[in-house]
């Protein structure tokens, strides 16, 4: 009988996320053995080398060589569980009949679940996943990705938060303001960042040191200068629009 461990590899450049996945997992599979950890495509493509594990946990989204590319590697080589904040790739993946995917932020049952997946497969070769990542390279040159989370400092504690919490974002000294109904915390994204990574269909600038989320909009008005006020459905401070993003609001 072979008692031998099944091992893993976990490839995410969020360290959070990261060593999020890795607890997780201790109660998910406490038999598997997380073998390596990587951070970026180099280092997962490295750990495969090296270690050649059974698993690999793959977030799609990788620096230097892509997660893309990396499953390349494994494809035929490892069961993959492909991680990602984009539902389009998830599916794509689930349709195709990779392993199995887990979405961000990251969700016990569901890991649990694609766990369980895999052991049913163990027995059998991995799959080949050329035809699926070719499907994922198109859709991702077609379609631009936006930024669906953040990682946010709130006194000691750091916390996942999804951009569809946020009521607005505001630059404060180095670094940035990410207000929810309920919440404010730091991130380290300069408001240019930030722009540069939403979605402007429904992320506004409407100053240069305020980023809003429109459906975080209750009205506006205007102040006895005449200047846009925005108010907010779920905050009671309001946020001023300077002149230069006026023209955003003509049509409310």
């Amino acid at each position: 009988m072979d008692d031998r461990r099944p091992t893993a590899v976990l490839a995410e450049d969020e360290p959070i996320l990261r060593s999020q996945m890795k607890d997780l997992l201790r109660t998910a599979w406490p038999e598997l053995a997380v073998v390596a950890e990587a951070e970026d495509g180099v280092e997962a493509i490295r750990a495969l080398e090296e270690h050649r594990p059974e698993v690999l946990f793959l977030d799609i989204q990788m620096p230097g060589p892509t997660g893309l590319e990396v499953a390349r590697h494994a494809s035929g080589r490892q069961h993959v569980v492909f991680v990602t904040a984009h539902d389009e790739y998830a599916v794509a993946a689930f349709e195709e009949g990779a392993v199995d995917y887990v979405m961000k932020p990251l969700n016990a049952a569901r890991l649990a679940t694609a766990c369980e997946r895999v052991k049913k497969r163990m027995s059998a070769a991995p799959v080949n996943l050329d035809r699926l990542l070719e499907m994922l390279a198109r859709r991702t040159a077609q379609t631009r990705q936006y930024l669906r989370w953040i990682n946010a400092s709130q006194g000691a504690e750091v916390r996942l938060i999804t951009v569809d919490e946020i009521c607005y974002f505001h630059s404060d000294t180095k670094y940035t303001r990410a207000v929810t109904a309920s919440n404010e915390s730091l991130i380290r994204k300069s408001i240019k960042e930030l722009l540069e990574e939403l979605d402007p269909s429904l992320f506004w600038q409407i100053h240069r040191s305020t980023i809003i989320n429109v459906s975080a909009i209750a009205g506006v008005s205007r102040d006895l200068a005449g200047r846009l006020i925005v108010k907010l459905k779920n905050r009671e401070e309001t946020l001023a629009v300077s002149q230069p993003f006026a023209h955003l609001f003509r049509q409310m």
